[in-house]
């Protein structure tokens, strides 16, 4: 048998420092927090057009040179048009190239050791920036500018500012190999990137680590300004000069959507064509329809409605849920049919519909309503099987009837774009309406599901609250709606042939104003472009309806950025959908972003400081963990991710980069395995973290008070901790079993290769025996022995002194405990000892392990610990003649 390497004393307390009072799940290294320190959102709304300005701030507080990652959300309907990179007084303006190019300049600006910035669209409103050659102490600050059109319904104006990117369920078989991105999610056959948008989130209690500051300036642009609100962030309002300034109060987390609603005077009482010029004889767009007010009965309808019932449903969402599904099922008349389908990785149906459509008399909306009320929430979000049983249930639709899929979820899952080509087609006759319960909620894959089928729309509730407003529209809504069949014509000008967006004209309900973009270009005689738009349609009593509007000139900016945004959306869900040549497509995708300077998820911006500050681009990669999204506790959370994992807020991983010196660190999002029991938080290479309390964080009344100036991280330590060697910067991929079609999916999303280099000797020490705590998987093969319990009591007695001695918070002493016991119960086995003299000692350390990963639960680790150190002293025969209080071991 190999003995494993010993860490003295002196060496270990090198590596692992322990504070008295830190607080489980409150995680950190030597030298500092997270990177992301600060996130202000500053915006412009006129009228009903925003223009946000977002800023993020990084530093440094390692004593290596590091990359930072952060993978965050925007808000879906905006065009992310500008990217600036700001380091140590240097200004750097961001390029927008195809995306593999980007990908290519930045890497090799890293690996002359130049800092270098990148923002990538990884799918709808999700995206990921990494910050590379970041020098210690140094803080790089990075600008992003977007615009869009604001959604108006019944007058009101909604402004929506994601902040968090929720955890989400992954379907599929896993591919195997590393995964493409930083993310904590493993990749699959239906989501092969899914380790692209699964940030680590941050365990409960750890301290608030970023200073988030919103402010939205109104401009009512004329129109009177009435019932401003914030309903999930505490704000206050300042109005000067006729224009009012809502700024969220000090303390928020970026742990739900900054929400703001507000009404315009006679907004979306008219229809409306605005036409901002481009000065190339081309111009934008921009007509906002709004129909009569008309009282025509609806027409019989079919209605299908689709609750998710998964775990993250778990709560007041799933409570608002079947509050909505059953508010709307007593709204259909008699004429109307309706079913209901339950899931979450099972389908259930209202068992006396025998699987068809159910007459909606009195009696069965009552026995349906009956039925829903025993629906709970459990499981994972298998989104497919629901939504084509969906299809197949409204396929078989008559020309009198209108086809309706009601869509109640919170939309986190990963397979987007598998379930826009599962549906595409068979959604085409029906309007599709998504009812998104959430404070986080995938508003961008609802938003993409709603314009699937014939007309439709994505009502957001972040708040039991605001059910009552949202079901009272979306009840209009479902029924007939005012204006079908939309076309519109330009009268001295021309429409730009495939430019009109959405693609698919919508129908227009009532109070509920529709926004359709398009390029234009002068008539013949040239010059300005002008004239008027005629919109024509179908009425909802038979009649046709034409309308004839002005073109109005404005100079509004976000006017062209938002049609390039919208017609990308597009031209994307195309590429998804399989329509067409996908590489054409591919092509056409990357021209109108390129032409337009507007981001997409074929192409990326990239900024390179050319000074050379970091020679061989040696350093460490840091993944920004992120909270936990509000609302969701406990079982809630687990579900979201197929793999039932939960996540660390970061681990330190030794990842020397040759020539750099000894002593380099890795960060890494990491996770506890709960399926697998295997708790530990030293795994191969790992380097033990520092408890940090609230108390030892620095508050945010501190960081209020701090400029810009102020947010470089004090000087770091001169001689960091060796390290050991490991894999690679982060970046090197090993080839695995992969089918050749995903392995081809995943390519397209690896990062160049970066070298490594050896480390110290105590680094080589400290992996030896670490790499021992998860089994020793570098050893020779060892030769059983026929050793009993016996012949193991001094090492049980060493373990119950230490045990005894031990000064160590209880997260971290649990963690060690863990790892200790598992390396004697394998020398155990190996050594001979039979499988009936180790159980005891396997299933104490099982019930720690598990409680490991119960949320770190105080009391739990307290009693888990307690049943070892008994256990021990029943052992070894050293149990003390008086009772102890809980929790006796600290």
């Amino acid at each position: 048998m190999t003995a494993l390497p010993l860490i003295r004393d002196d060496e270990w307390s090198r590596l692992h420092v322990a504070f008295e009072e830190a607080g489980c799940g409150c995680l950190r290294t030597d030298r500092g927090l997270l990177p992301l320190v600060a996130m202000d959102v500053d915006a412009k709304v006129i009228a009903s057009y925003a223009h946000t300005t977002l800023r993020q701030v990084f530093v440094n507080t390692l004593g290596v040179p590091i990359e930072a990652t952060y993978i965050f959300p925007l808000p879906d309907r905006a065009a992310v048009h500008r990217f600036v990179m700001e380091v140590n007084g240097r200004k750097v303006e961001g390029e927008l190239q195809e995306r593999m190019a980007a990908r290519r300049t930045y890497d090799h600006a890293i690996a002359q050791g130049k800092r270098a910035s990148i923002a990538e669209e990884e799918r709808a409103g999700v995206f990921t920036i990494r910050v590379g050659n970041l020098m210690p102490g140094e803080h790089a600050a990075i600008t992003l500018e977007l615009s869009g059109a604001l959604p108006i319904a019944d007058g009101e104006v909604t402004y929506r500012f994601p902040l968090v990117v929720a955890p989400r369920y992954m379907p599929g078989a896993s591919l195997g190999g590393d995964h493409v991105g930083d993310g904590v999610a493993a990749d699959t056959d239906a989501v092969p990137d899914a380790s692209r948008i699964s940030p680590p989130v941050l365990l409960p209690g750890f301290p608030n680590p970023v200073r988030l500051s919103i402010g939205v300036e109104l401009d009512p642009a004329g129109l009177p300004l009435s019932e401003v609100r914030s309903s999930l962030h505490a704000a206050y309002a300042d109005e000067r000069a006729g224009r009012l300034a809502v700024r969220t109060t000090a303390g928020e987390r970026l742990d739900r959507d900054f929400v703001l609603r507000f009404r315009l005077g006679d907004a979306g009482e008219h229809t409306t064509a605005r036409l901002a010029q481009d000065g190339s004889g081309e111009a934008t767009l921009a007509l906002t329809v709004l129909p009569p007010t008309l009282n025509v009965g609806g027409r019989p309808k079919d209605v299908v409605f689709v609750l998710d019932r998964s775990g993250s449903m778990d709560g007041w969402k799933m409570v608002a849920a079947r509050r909505a599904t059953s508010r709307m099922i007593d709204a259909l008349r008699p004429a109307d049919r309706f079913q209901v389908i339950a899931f979450d990785d099972r389908l259930e149906e209202i068992p006396f519909g025998n699987g068809m459509l159910i007459e909606a008399g009195d009696r069965r909306r009552f026995m349906a309503t009956e039925w829903l009320g025993k629906v709970s929430s459990r499981g994972g979000t298998e989104m497919a099987p629901a939504l084509s049983r969906a299809a197949d249930l409204l396929g078989g639709g008559y020309l009198e009837r209108d086809r309706v899929l009601v869509f109640v979820t919170d939309g986190q899952v990963g397979n987007e774009a598998q379930l826009m080509k599962l549906l595409g087609q068979r959604l085409r006759g029906a309007r599709v309406f998504a009812l998104g319960i959430d404070q986080a909620v995938n508003a961008a894959f609802l938003n993409r599901l709603a314009q699937l089928g014939r007309s439709g729309d994505a009502e957001l509730v972040e708040s039991e609250d605001r059910l009552d407003d949202v079901l009272s529209r979306l009840h209009r809504r479902v029924d007939t709606p005012a204006i079908s069949e939309l076309s519109i014509d330009v009268q001295g000008a021309s429409l730009i042939h495939g430019t009109v967006a959405p693609g698919q004209l919508p129908d227009v309900f009532a109070g509920v104003p529709a926004t359709i973009f398009a390029r234009v270009r002068a008539g013949y005689g040239g010059g300005s472009v002008g004239g008027t738009v005629i919109v024509r349609g179908r009425r909802a009593d038979g009649g046709r309806f034409e309308e004839r509007v002005p073109l109005v000139p404005t100079h509004n900016p976000a006017l062209p950025a938002a049609w390039a945004r919208l017609h990308l959306r597009d031209l994307e869900d195309r590429f998804d959908a399989g329509k067409g040549d996908r590489g054409g497509l591919e092509r056409q995708i990357v021209e109108v972003s390129l032409r337009h300077h507007v981001l997409c998820r074929f192409t990326a911006f990239v900024a390179v400081d050319h000074q050379t500050v970091n020679p061989g681009g040696w350093g460490t990669k840091v993944t920004q963990a992120v909270d936990q999204p509000a609302g969701w506790g406990g079982a809630a959370a687990k579900p979201a991710v197929s793999s039932s994992k939960y996540y660390v807020a970061q681990r330190v991983r030794a990842a020397p980069m040759s020539p750099a010196p000894a002593g380099r660190a890795r960060m890494e999002s990491s996770s506890v395995d709960a399926k697998d029991a295997d708790a530990s938080f030293l795994d191969s290479a790992m380097e033990p973290t520092e408890a940090l309390s609230a108390r030892g964080a620095r508050s945010l009344e501190e960081l209020d008070d701090e400029g810009p100036a102020d947010l470089a991280a004090p000087e770091p330590a001169a001689a960091p901790p060796p390290a050991r060697p490991a894999a690679s910067y982060g970046f090197a991929k090993a080839t695995s079993a992969i089918p050749e079609q995903k392995r081809e999916q995943q390519e397209v999303l690896r990062s160049a290769n970066r070298p490594m280099a050896p480390g110290a000797d105590l680094a080589k020490k400290a992996a030896g025996f670490l790499g021992g705590l998860l089994g020793g998987k570098g050893d020779q093969a060892k030769t059983r022995g026929t050793a009993t319990l016996q012949d193991f009591l001094p090492r049980l007695v060493e373990l119950l002194e230490w045990l005894r001695a031990s000064r160590l918070p209880a997260s971290h002493l649990a963690a060690e405990l863990d790892a200790r016991l598992r390396v004697l119960l394998e020398e155990m086995a190996h050594a001979g000892v039979t499988p009936t003299e180790r159980h005891p000692l396997g299933e104490a350390r099982l019930a720690l392990a598990d409680a490991l990963t119960r949320h770190y639960d105080v009391a739990g680790l307290d009693r888990a610990v307690g049943d070892v150190v008994t256990l021990l002293e029943d052992k070894t025969g050293r149990a003390p003649a008086t009772p102890r209080r809980e929790g006796f071991w600290r």
